[in-house]
């Protein structure tokens, strides 16, 4: 079927239009059959993609707001630009693709679905990230992470991948993550690449062997990530990974004597 496409401005007289009034015009278009917009003049509206359950293709050229995707069920998001916080919050199903930066709660609550950020995210990143049968969500950070970077994580995959980028040119960053990596872990994988110290490990948390079944598993998810941002993905096979997972399914278990205080 012929793609049907929009361009809607988030500029109105060179002022950056009410997030509420930008998407109602987001959701008209879609309402009326658009099967990809191009969303130009972006200056941090909040809530873009919210609840979408159609398959269609959204371009965002500028830096979307808080929320972006939240709920939605289906679409392909492409940010020309930076995000901001919560980037795919709690979504199903569809892609989020950020070809810059995307800052703190990345993936909060996500149960379904592909994130990827060609470059950095902040804090809480993958924060109670959950899955259901073989319904997985992947996030996958190109670059490096704050603290809590999986933090109470209950299902899917995290990825910090630890990429640095000037202009054109890749190389490997320092500190791909902080501390408190994993804290409150009791599902999912963590995937860093690189060594992990010890000592960024939160509570809950442990290291085990990488094996070929994780590389099995990462190889389709690389591939997407290196045909995105034309990174070259034997450049990221290079460096051995790191496998996080829980050390037990109730990680603060030894923190409470269950004894009335």
């Amino acid at each position: 079927m012929e793609e049907k496409e929009i361009t809607i401005d988030g500029l109105k007289n060179g002022i950056p239009l009410h997030y509420k009034e930008f998407n109602e015009m987001v959701h008209k278009a879609i309402d009326e059959g658009y099967t990809r917009l191009k969303l130009v003049n972006i200056y941090g509206q909040r809530f873009i993609g919210a609840g979408v359950e159609k398959k269609i293709n959204i371009d965002i050229y500028g830096t979307p707001g808080n929320d972006l995707g939240i709920f939605m069920d289906g679409p392909t998001i492409n940010v020309y630009g930076n995000a901001e916080d919560h980037t795919g919050n709690t979504m199903n199903s569809g892609r989020i693709i950020i070809h810059g930066n995307a800052w703190d709660v990345t993936g909060l609550a996500a149960r379904g679905g592909h994130i990827f950020v060609k470059q950095d995210s902040g804090y809480r990143v993958g924060i109670h990230m959950k899955e259901y049968q073989q319904t997985k969500p992947v996030v996958v950070i190109g670059g490096c992470v704050k603290e809590y970077f999986g933090e109470y994580m209950a299902g899917g995959v995290l990825i910090a991948l630890g990429l640095a980028f000037d202009g054109e040119n890749v190389s490997n960053a320092r500190n791909i993550v902080q501390g408190s990596l994993g804290t409150g872990i009791h599902g999912g994988v963590i995937y860093i690449r690189g060594k992990v110290e010890a000592n960024l490990l939160g509570v809950g948390a442990t290291i085990v062997a990488f094996s070929d079944e994780d590389k099995k598993l990462l190889a389709p998810i690389i591939s997407d990530y290196s045909q995105y941002f034309n990174v070259p993905e034997n450049f990221i096979w290079e460096t051995e990974f790191t496998k996080i997972i829980a050390g037990s399914a109730r990680p603060f278990a030894n923190f409470f004597s269950g004894k009335p205080i």
